[in-house]
């Protein structure tokens, strides 16, 4: 299994809001996290960055190498629960952090198995020859419309209010993730990342670096250097990892 890691302040931002990690847990299992805050430039690298740092330290510390399925989605649910109260306690108890929140975005990749959690509109793909899926599902306003029928995916992505999310991590005392369960086969790519590449970059444009760029690093570069051809207004976060 290998990774690759890459975030960029993008071409406006004067900070970085996106925190992310990966790690290796044992030899068969890796944790990938990405998060984008939000609250101002100063709260809202500090909601991020605490977010993944809370999360993946109550994974390692709850890890065991026999969980089950069930095993995984509780030890994932709590490590978020851990992660929204420590973000939510901080704005509460600092007049500067008021408000503060961040999406998040993980997977636990044990051997050919995913479990994908989120929350907020950072996302989870699985790509491979036969093409790129979306694993998440957005926590907006505009995946609420689309559900409704009241706008189309492609309606979706130069409407108004885009970038208003329906969950976050910290802004209220409790929040939920979605868990999905993804098997994958041998030489699939996961890629989590932020909005500021998936705003700005469509499935098949992702499908086609991923797929066809010959080092992977290089790779994460490519998808940031083409968000921030286009102007990337916001922070750009991406992981691959291969399995």
């Amino acid at each position: 299994m290998e990774y690759w890691i890459l975030s960029d302040p993008g071409c406006v931002r004067t900070s970085n809001q996106d925190a992310c990690l990966v790690e290796q847990l044992d030899k068969n299992t890796l944790l990938c996290v990405v998060c984008d805050g939000m609250g101002g430039a100063k709260s809202g690298d500090v909601a991020s960055n605490l977010a993944v740092e809370v999360f993946s330290q109550e994974v390692k510390r709850s890890w065991k190498s026999d969980m089950d399925e069930q095993g995984l989605d509780f030890m994932l649910k709590n490590a978020l629960k851990l992660a929204n109260f420590t973000v939510y306690d901080q704005s509460c108890q600092f007049e500067e952090f008021s408000g503060m929140g961040t999406t998040l975005v993980a997977a636990l990749i044990r051997g050919r198995e995913a479990t994908v959690l989120n929350v907020g509109d950072s996302r989870a793909y699985q790509i491979n020859e036969d093409g790129i899926e979306q694993i998440s599902v957005d926590h907006s306003l505009v995946q609420m419309m689309i559900d409704r029928g009241e706008l189309t995916p492609e309606q979706g992505k130069s409407y108004p209010g885009k970038n208003y999310i329906t969950r976050a991590v910290g802004t209220e005392p409790v929040t939920e993730g979605d868990i999905f369960h993804q098997h994958l086969t041998k030489g699939t790519y996961l890629l989590l990342c932020s909005d500021g590449l998936s705003n700005l970059l469509d499935d098949q444009e992702i499908l086609f670096e991923v797929i066809h760029g010959a080092d992977k690093q290089a790779c994460c570069q490519s998808l940031v250097d083409i968000a921030k051809r286009r102007g990337a207004p916001d922070n750009v976060t991406c992981v691959i990892a291969q399995i």
